[in-house]
């Protein structure tokens, strides 16, 4: 899929990835792809919910060996 940012958050624990997240999302363009790599597990649960409560759309989730990835696209 194709992004404009990637964010590497892995190796942190929640709640981390959520404020590196919201960081990245902030300073990019509306329509933009944020990429975001994480290894906690709880991320799992929490990426869906911030994009959610954000109006920052989850357009895909899926696992690549210990990483959890997901892509947002900013509202």
């Amino acid at each position: 899929m194709h992004f404009d940012q990637d964010l590497d958050a892995c190796g942190l624990a929640c709640p981390l990835p959520i404020v590196k997240t919201r960081k990245s999302l902030a300073g990019m363009a509306s329509g933009q792809v944020l990429r975001v790599s994480t290894t906690d597990p709880g991320s799992l649960d929490d990426i869906p919910t911030f994009a959610e409560q954000t109006g920052n759309p989850l357009l895909e989730q899926r696992s690549e060996g210990d990483r959890f990835v997901f892509f947002l696209r900013k509202g």
